[in-house]
């Protein structure tokens, strides 16, 4: 049973999450926040599989909830729910340790795959929109900050080839097809270099891929 903690600050919404989350056969609500310390309390508390979290929340926003929920319940899953298409929100968010992000508008069945896809370890992000999203962001002038290559040491060759491939979105199974290796010696590789990076998730590595200057975003 997944156990799913809700945090929104409209009573409406919560609502109809908890009526369509607990309505499946395999997810339960394990309890409700409307702020975003309330949030990060809940979780404190019921120890949840998974968070819905609003990035627009009273007393402390989503990213700041979410970097205190990751920090302090590491195994604990962060979709960030957001109806502000903004970059610098959701990278930031990527950032804080959310495992991915979802507009409030997606269809229940979305909200739905969503939950699991982050439950067992991966990310929500799709190859395109996330090499848009980062490109596009770490483009800017304004971010133009030095890349730190040196955190890259103790990775092996193959894994900081795993690390690039990941950081373009591609899947497990992708990447065995490019390095003509199983989908699980990826897997093997991909949580090794977690391990060493000290990665929450695949998301993650999507950042340290870009800031580490392993890949390139283009200059506009």
């Amino acid at each position: 049973m997944i156990r799913v903690a809700l945090a929104d600050d409209q009573p409406l919404l919560l609502a109809s999450f908890a009526t369509l989350i607990e309505a499946t056969g395999d997810m339960c609500v394990a309890g409700t926040a409307r702020t975003g310390l309330e949030a990060v309390d809940l979780v404190r508390a019921e120890t949840p599989d998974v968070v819905l979290m609003d990035i627009r929340m009273p007393d402390l926003d989503g990213l700041g909830a979410t970097r205190r929920i990751t920090a302090g319940s590491p195994a604990v899953r962060v979709l960030i729910l957001t109806t502000f298409e903004i970059d610098e929100y959701v990278f930031e968010a990527l950032r804080a340790g959310a495992s991915g992000f979802l507009g409030k508008s997606a269809e229940p069945q979305d909200l739905l795959h969503a939950i699991r896809v982050v439950h067992r370890g991966d990310a929500l992000l799709t190859p395109a929109a996330t090499r848009s999203l980062i490109e596009r962001y770490l483009a800017r002038p304004e971010r133009a900050e030095p890349a730190t290559p040196a955190r890259l040491g103790g990775l092996t060759e193959r894994e900081r080839e795993v690390l690039a491939l990941v950081g373009t979105g591609l899947s497990n199974e992708d990447i065995a097809g490019r390095l003509v290796v199983s989908p699980h010696t990826v897997k093997t590789h991909v949580n090794r270099t977690m391990t060493k990076l000290g990665a929450h998730d695949r998301a993650q590595l999507v950042v340290i891929a870009y800031e580490t200057g392993l890949i390139r975003a283009p200059r506009t």
